[in-house]
């Protein structure tokens, strides 16, 4: 069902994605990965009747809505978006002042919550992005440790979770660290410069148990839905 997310995403997946998986989706500023996630989430969501949770750690609510909407996107009533200030509410509640708040958990113990109360029909979540969340820990070496645990908690959920990750741009083949490893799925999202003008791009570097094209393929923004996926794009 993911494939009928996107226009022209069929052209990359040969058999659909299916949970449980993380998938990472990286990329340099401005090559729309919010937008591709939050584009495949509310259209599933919408389609299917299931349920899904978008955390987002960069803006609030209000100002990724908005965003989203500039594009074309649609907001689906089958999916919950949570900003920081969530967080902070329940800091303030639980009176934990002394204490450092541990957002992984309370990202847990949210998704715990809602998989109580909607079942298997909640079946999406994304994070926006693991870099705010891993300033907002502090420690990075210890919560890159703790991710390991976070990831097989996600996939215990059968969710079909997806995490933002920045990555420089031109640095298509840097190493992701830890995540690269941990994660079923990665997703790049670029911005090819060869040809005189800026052209976006999705490329899949890894998705377990799929079959799928590894080629460039470049992605057009606007129309309907806000992103397609055009042919493959060539280099030279």
């Amino acid at each position: 069902m993911f494939m009928d997310t996107m226009k022209g995403l069929d052209k990359i997946f040969k058999t659909d994605i299916s949970a449980p998986k993380v998938v990472l989706i990286t990329g340099p500023p401005g090559s729309m990965k919010t937008s591709f996630i939050y584009s495949i989430i509310s259209k599933y969501v919408t389609k299917t009747g299931k349920f899904g949770l978008y955390t987002t750690l960069e803006e609030s609510v209000e100002s990724h809505l908005a965003n989203m909407d500039s594009l074309g996107i649609n907001l689906s009533l089958n999916m919950q978006i949570s900003d920081l200030t969530d967080i902070r509410e329940i800091d303030e509640l639980a009176g934990d002042d002394d204490e450092a708040t541990d957002y992984l958990d309370f990202i847990e113990r949210m998704i715990l919550m809602l998989k109580r109360k909607k079942g298997d029909n909640f079946e999406v979540f994304a994070l926006d992005s693991l870099g705010a969340l891993y300033s907002l820990m502090g420690d990075t070496k210890n919560a890159r440790k703790k991710m390991f645990y976070f990831f097989k908690m996600l996939r215990d959920q059968n969710l079909m979770s997806f995490i933002v990750m920045e990555r420089a741009l031109g640095g298509e083949s840097n190493l992701l660290g830890n995540e690269g490893f941990l994660v079923d799925g990665i997703i790049m999202l670029g911005l090819d410069r060869t040809r005189g003008k800026l052209t976006r791009y999705i490329q899949v570097e890894k998705m377990r148990a799929t079959k799928h094209s590894m080629e460039k393929h470049a992605v057009e923004v606007g129309g309907d839905g806000g992103l397609s996926v055009l042919g493959p794009l060539f280099d030279g």
